[in-house]
């Protein structure tokens, strides 16, 4: 954990802590998110709340007017509990951990539930969007008051040098620049008088109590209605089902059209044109996240964005229109360093990975073949020491949690996946049968365990082999 970052945790817990007295328990920090905003859960005597801390004081004050804005229309949104005086420390409801994304993983088709809950956020939404006419004051919005030709200049710029120039594709400037142009002036058409969430996508819809609460709006600003629409629908990591796209769709501007007068099929083409947009900016944050800071998760949101962006082309008038831009987009289809190449795969190798406790020694490997690698955890921060962490195991939340923002944890899986992975390539080359990983901590309960989870969730994601995790020191855990 680096200083800054014990040093903001520190502060949030002081402050907290001195706000609620004696009903205050313990603060736990929550997994970071894409933002530079940190994420605490605030357990006292009878409920729980979310702390945010974030030094950007003009996004919090954007967030704090929306919120108010939007509790006062009824709307479902997380209620703000208190403000501290400094402005970038915040209390806000508990919504619970379960997201409409989540949910979707979990069921891996569209159910009943899951399609009542998209067509719940798209009734919503509308409430949103037309809440502008009630007052909503856009000059109090963050970092621009509009999603004007500007911000969707700033966008195309963003996918121009965090796309194109990363992964290094040839362009002619000028012919680029002529359709950035065209795209605006098109997209200009479109009335942008609403509000505009700018992130509406289902990791952002919370699950409570059966009901949909919607979170990180403090970016939405003045803008058209078929931005948000985009997002929602087209989200890469979602991999809606087109057919559920297009029903969803025509759901939505069904509704839209007892608001206002529009024309049907001008409306589809215009809600394509911010879909467009909309995955112009995703491929620039893939780009900037997955090339450029090496985080690897966002690189496989390239092959859905290009399926995405197939699809627009063949059901939409934009590759005829904007005939340059969408051949240099086309030309990195099949560009095998963005979509990947198939996995290494073999039915003969099996990967047995191991937690175990230095006070019993090293693991067997009941394989035959000996060798393999043995990894000493024991340097790493230990959450045994942790009073409220010390009767959880590696494979619980809140040790995640803990172990998640150390950067010395990171580097210590990164390179002991590194060399496994290596010999997992050559062992599939020769044809191996067996190879053993070992992690080791002081009791086998924590660090080993949580390095052996870890490691066997992004080998899974990188090869089709067998994987065995096997937590040697199970029957010794000291658990509740």
């Amino acid at each position: 954990m680096n200083n800054a970052y014990h040093s903001i945790v520190e502060s949030v817990k002081e402050n907290v802590a001195h706000y609620f007295g004696r009903s205050f328990k313990e603060i736990i920090s929550l997994p970071l998110s894409g933002s530079n905003r940190y994420y605490f859960r605030v357990v006292l005597t009878d409920q729980t709340l979310i702390a945010t801390f974030n030094e950007d004081i003009a996004e919090n004050e954007a967030f704090f007017y929306l919120a108010d804005f939007f509790t006062k229309q009824g709307f479902k949104v997380p209620a703000i509990v208190h403000i501290f005086n400094n402005r970038k420390l915040y209390l806000q409801q508990d919504l619970g951990d379960t997201t409409l994304f989540q949910l979707l993983k979990q069921e891996q088709s569209i159910s009943p539930i899951i399609k009542q809950y998209y067509y719940q956020a798209l009734t919503d939404l509308l409430l949103f969007q037309f809440s502008a006419k009630n007052g909503l004051d856009f000059s109090r919005c963050y970092p621009v008051e509009a999603f004007d030709n500007q911000a969707i200049q700033w966008d195309l710029n963003y996918f121009k040098y965090m796309f194109l120039k990363l992964v290094h594709v040839p362009f002619d400037e000028k012919k680029l620049e002529q359709d950035f142009q065209l795209l605006i002036q098109m997209a200009s058409k479109a009335e942008n008088s609403y509000f505009m969430f700018r992130d509406f996508q289902s990791r952002n819809i919370m699950v409570h109590n059966q009901q949909l609460f919607y979170i990180d709006f403090q970016g939405g600003r003045r803008g058209s209605v078929y931005y948000d629409v985009a997002s929602l629908l087209f989200d890469a990591k979602a991999e809606l089902p087109f057919s559920f796209r297009n029903e969803l769709v025509e759901y939505y501007l069904s509704q839209l059209s007892k608001h206002i007068k529009i024309d049907t099929e001008q409306a589809l083409q215009q809600y394509y044109l911010f879909v467009f947009i909309r995955i112009l900016q995703a491929l620039g944050a893939y780009g900037y996240r997955g090339i450029f800071e090496q985080k690897e998760h966002f690189l496989k949101s390239f092959g859905t964005a290009f399926a995405n962006l197939n699809y627009l082309f063949v059901h939409s008038t934009i590759q005829q229109k904007l005939p340059y831009l969408s051949s240099i987009i086309a030309s990195q289809f099949e560009n095998p360093a963005l979509i990947g190449s198939s996995i290494a795969s073999s039915k003969k190798l099996t990967l047995t990975i191991t937690s175990f406790s230095y006070k019993n020694g090293y693991p067997v490997d009941s394989s035959g073949n000996g060798g393999g690698f043995v990894f000493d955890c024991r340097a790493l921060p230990n959450p045994g020491k942790i009073e409220h962490l010390k009767h959880y195991t590696g494979q619980d939340t809140p040790v995640k949690e803990y172990m998640e923002p150390f950067d010395e944890v990171k580097k210590f899986i990164s390179a002991a996946q590194h060399l496994v992975e290596s010999s997992i390539k050559k062992y599939i080359e020769r044809d191996f049968e067996h190879l053993m990983v070992n992690f080791g901590c002081t009791g086998g309960q924590h660090r080993s365990v949580y390095c052996a989870e870890t490691l066997a969730k992004r080998i899974r994601e990188k090869f089709d082999i067998k994987i065995v995790v096997i937590h040697t020191n199970q029957q010794n855990w000291e658990l509740k």
